[in-house]
């Protein structure tokens, strides 16, 4: 039997938790983007380090890539798991949203390299492309990594990703990145909606606009999408003029500009839009509260 080597032998229970600590942010970014849910993308964290705690340090060589091999197999089931819970959910699914930076160069955080209208595509793949994906090309493992995260051989993982990456491109919108003019639509779709100007909110919105609303049977929503800018519009001013006590609060998820809408000092909604050529093309609404995880909100005045 060969004696384990010097890497083995050096990996004492400080270190490891010590290389846990430091790799922490980037594991839960691994899970948040494999499952879409802070909550879960947690446990999935959490559970990892339970099971490294079980393990026996002297059997691992590479302390990086058994945490995020651990880690994406355990989110990988729960994104398993969850697909059957999601078959049966009220109305749309739409991702956690994760409060970010204005400036990403500010911190680094689980969403960073994903941006919202990236989440939303990635929930028409199939687990095994997701994850292929996910940890290729958003977290640059390698196939031989992938695979032994999969339990597939790197070649099959290769063209799950390779599938994915087209489907991804395939659907994913084109929409603006200039932050300074998102923030300027943003800003004017707020202003439109909360004050009840029809036209102004229509002049916004492109005429083949999508809104989808998550209210996961919790809270008042849109049960179906809703298309076209004028319905569209309708439905934001009328649940607008049902809770005027509300406003919003301007904020940044998954790297966008976005709002959250304030009701009674607590989050009742978030509010992504998708923009392209100055148009909002796509309005995406979370009412679901259980979503809502680590989000804050400032005072009225």
């Amino acid at each position: 039997m060969n004696e384990p080597n010097e890497s083995r032998t050096a990996l004492t229970a400080e270190a490891a938790a010590a290389e846990f600590e430091s790799l922490r942010p980037r594991l839960l970014g691994v899970a948040y983007g494999l499952v879409g849910t802070l909550p879960e993308a947690e446990d999935a964290v959490q559970e990892a380090w339970i099971r490294l705690q079980r393990s026996d340090l002297a059997e691992i060589d590479d302390l990086t890539g058994w945490l995020l091999t651990t880690t994406s197999r355990i989110a990988l089931d729960v994104l398993r798991s969850a697909r059957n819970r999601r078959e049966a959910y009220i109305g749309p699914w739409l991702p956690e949203p994760v409060e970010t930076a204005p400036d990403p160069a500010d911190s680094v955080s689980l969403a960073d390299s994903m941006s919202w209208a990236m989440l939303v595509v990635l929930e028409t793949l199939t687990p095994a492309e997701r994850a292929s994906f996910v940890l290729h090309d958003v977290f640059g493992l390698t196939f031989e990594e992938v695979g032994g995260a999969l339990g597939r051989t790197p070649a099959s993982c290769r063209k799950l990703a390779s599938r994915a990456r087209a489907h991804v491109e395939a659907r994913k919108p084109r929409f603006d990145v200039d932050p300074a003019a998102h923030r300027a639509v943003v800003k004017a779709f707020s202003t439109a909606t909360r004050s009840g100007d029809l036209d102004g909110l229509v002049g916004l919105l492109d005429p083949d606009a999508v809104l989808v609303s998550d209210g996961g049977g919790l809270v008042t929503a849109a049960r179906n999408p809703i298309h076209g800018a004028d319905k569209i519009a309708r439905f934001l001013v009328g649940s607008a003029r049902k809770s005027p006590e509300s406003w919003h609060q301007p904020i940044y998820i998954n790297g966008s500009p976005g709002l959250i809408t304030v009701m009674g000092g607590l989050v009742d909604g978030v509010i992504s839009l998708g923009i392209e050529n100055g148009r909002i093309t796509k309005v995406d609404i979370v009412r679901n509260p259980d979503k809502f995880h680590g989000l804050r909100t400032a005072s009225a005045g």
